[in-house]
């Protein structure tokens, strides 16, 4: 806010500084500004850089020593074994917009691929490049939607840019692709198919490593923002969700079908294991609102299922 000033002419005349007066250089104690007044002009102005560079990096030692370090969550996992991105894409990445991030993870969301479940391991990354493919060309998104995918022997796969470390913003649930992370289960599971153990446990893994990085236990419930009406939620409403939920949980889908649906309650202990939890009680918490207020517009290069 500008605050009015009155008529040059109403100025008082200000009186000449004298050294060690009021108007002492700030941030300098007064018996050097004293000392510096008695020097020649030259010597003086080179001192009183000189002092002034002391003070600035006496401040910069004493703030640094004053930060303390980052508290890690009392609940964590270990990182599992993941498959960098680079190992499946090959030459069939295209120009996309950078990667957008959240500040953490707070829940998962379980998918399926809906694709063949009697694949060679070996073959999965091709089967990933080809979801990319379909993904990127077949409906101009910018990028394979999920963060990971799993496949049938255990193996867990990096699947959108931007960092397996990092809280990535995926394209995977519509309305809740913040704060969440999107891990496909390579097939198709509906009800009755079978889903193979190995699967299983590295979902769970990969779970309980993202979801302890904000300390968030496995079998919470936690609040998420909607952040698009197309969601089971109207943009802007917080829905009380499962940290570890399915595709279905948050759009109107079947996804990730009913065989890896009912899963999830295992889904949710063995990751709450992992990260070292055996009070159950624990399991009733609700975690705080996670969401944008107001989540960014999408462009014509940004498209997949819902920001």
């Amino acid at each position: 806010m500008r605050v009015p000033r009155g008529p040059r002419g109403a100025r008082e005349r200000r009186s000449r500084r004298i050294p060690g007066g009021r108007s002492r250089t700030p941030g300098l104690p007064r018996a050097v500004t004293v000392a510096l007044g008695c020097l020649p002009g030259l010597a003086a102005a080179v001192a009183l850089v000189l002092c002034a560079r002391g003070v600035e990096n006496a401040a910069e030692s004493t703030t640094g020593t004053a930060a303390a370090p980052a508290v890690p969550p009392a609940h964590s996992a270990p990182r599992p074994p993941i498959v960098p991105r680079s190992a499946w894409i090959g030459d069939a990445t295209r120009e996309q917009p950078p990667p957008r991030y959240d500040d953490e993870v707070v829940a998962v969301f379980v998918h399926h691929t809906d694709s063949p479940n009697g694949y060679d391991c070996a073959d999965a990354p091709g089967i990933i490049r080809g979801l990319y493919e379909g993904q990127t060309l077949g409906r101009d998104w910018d990028d394979l939607g999920y963060n990971f995918v799993v496949d049938r022997c255990g193996t867990i796969y990096e699947g959108r840019a931007g960092g397996a470390d990092r809280p990535v913003t995926g394209a995977h649930t519509q309305g809740f692709n913040h704060r969440t992370t999107g891990i496909a289960a390579l097939g198709t599971f509906t009800e009755g198919a079978f889903v193979p153990p190995e699967m299983l446990h590295a979902i769970a893994a990969l779970t309980a490593w993202k979801l302890g990085t904000s300390g968030t236990d496995p079998r919470a419930d936690v609040r998420l923002v909607s952040s698009n009406g197309g969601s089971r939620y109207a943009a802007g409403t917080v829905a009380t969700l499962p940290a570890v939920a399915g595709h279905s949980d948050g759009f109107m889908t079947s996804c990730p079908g009913a065989a890896l649906y009912a899963r999830l309650p295992e889904i949710r202990e063995r990751a709450a294991r992992l990260q070292g939890r055996d009070a159950p009680q624990e399991s009733s918490r609700i975690a705080g609102v996670a969401g944008p207020a107001a989540p960014p517009p999408r462009t014509t290069a940004d498209r997949g299922p819902g920001r």
